[in-house]
């Protein structure tokens, strides 16, 4: 698979580029395009002001010529937290897009969006402040109309980046049964 993995709020952190080797190792050919331009930071708040800064629209216009070159391969796209937003939102936009793989966040989705049975992975914590019960059940329906085919994982007691070993929130547990389920997820596209 061609996949395109975009990072957190945290920026392009060493977690990214390990999950980006995890998922090489097991074949796969991927890219982790750096959408804050070599800004990284250290707590949640500190990203999210940088990416208010940003704007929507330019992380988003970033994304876009990221993917550009390789979307015509067909792309499986992944993100994690900010960066599966992005990725949500490229793959309900790229009719050749494969997959999408969904690590600690979701994304709103456009009424008229429309996919073509599209392979939906979700990895979330349980509970979540930024995933709520209420919001993932109501996404969940409004993927499901949209024509997407999602399955959803719930951590109990892990914390919000629970994949990244670098946070407070890491826990090895969840995190490796999380890479056990998605790369199966992968292998099945």
């Amino acid at each position: 698979m061609n996949i395109m993995l975009f990072h957190s709020t945290y920026g392009l952190r060493p977690a990214v580029r390990d999950a980006a080797e995890r998922l090489r190792a097991a074949g796969h050919e991927v890219w982790t395009p750096d959408l804050f331009e070599g800004h990284t930071f250290e707590t949640v708040e500190e990203g999210m002001a940088f990416n208010d800064g940003v704007g929507k629209d330019e992380l988003l216009k970033r994304a876009v010529l990221a993917a550009a070159p390789y979307s015509e391969r067909g792309l499986v796209y992944a993100g994690f937290s900010l960066g599966a937003s992005v990725a949500q939102t490229l793959a309900l936009g790229d009719e050749k897009a494969l997959g999408l793989l969904l690590l600690h966040g979701t994304s709103d989705i456009a009424a008229n969006a429309s996919v073509d049975d599209l392979p939906v992975q979700l990895h979330v914590a349980e509970p979540d402040q930024f995933e709520t019960d209420d919001w993932l059940s109501s996404w969940y329906l409004q993927m499901g109309k949209a024509g997407a085919d999602v399955e959803i994982y719930r951590y109990a007691g892990a914390g919000h980046l629970y994949t990244d070993p670098g946070l407070p929130d890491y826990d090895e547990e969840a995190a490796e049964a999380t890479w056990r389920v998605a790369l199966g997820f992968l292998e099945s596209l």
